[in-house]
Order: structure tokens, then sequence, then C-alpha cells
């Protein structure tokens, strides 16, 4: 792994909404009113696609937000140390495009 991503690990870089939000509107040259109202809107369309329509979303060049079936299984919990059935359930998982880990590793020193 390079060392510009043995930095991000380490550092934990976290981006929030609020930092997307402003560095949308600058880099678009609109309001952080206007951003915020674009960013929630795509982020609707998106769980709406996820949850009702297709259950995927392909962004060329970024990656694939898809819904993964995670079957029942038998777990222990931590404080008891019972076992506890845990329920199936459908989870989103990304997948980032190859185009994507290749502008992460130019980045790299090395």
């Amino acid at each position: 792994m390079c060392t510009f991503a043995l930095h991000l690990f380490k550092h934990k870089v976290t981006m929030n909404k609020t930092q997307i939000v402003t560095a949308f509107a600058e880099k678009a040259g609109i309001t952080k009113a206007d951003a915020t109202k674009y960013f929630h809107t795509l982020m609707s369309v998106m769980a709406d696609n996820i949850v009702d329509g297709d259950g995927e979303i392909a962004i060329p060049d970024f990656g694939k937000f898809s819904i993964k079936h995670v079957a029942e299984r038998q777990g222990v919990n931590p404080a008891t140390g019972e076992k506890i059935t845990i329920a199936a359930r459908d989870k989103v998982v990304f997948k980032a495009s190859d185009s994507l880990q290749y502008y992460t590793r130019k980045h790299c020193k090395e």
C-alpha cells in the first residue's frame, strides 16, 4: 500500500456532509443552499433506486452500489455469552471501479 493511502488510513480522513456540500458549491460555482438542495436530491434519488428500483446504481469511473443479501446466522451476545440467531437482512455494498482504484494509486509517491 502506498504512503498516500497509509496516510489516509492512519489519520482517518473523513469528509462530512457539510464539507461535501461546501466543496460542491465551490467547484460548481453555486450557493451552499443550492448545493445542499442538489446533494439531498441526489441522495434521495440514489436511495429510492436502491430500495424501490433496480437495486443497483452504477456510476462510470466511480463504482457500483448494490444490495447484498446476508443470510441468517448464529452469533454470540458478547455481554452474556449466550448464543443468538442474527436475522437475515439486505445491506448496501459499494464496489469501486477500476478507474477509481487507478486514480487513488496514481496519487502514491512510491
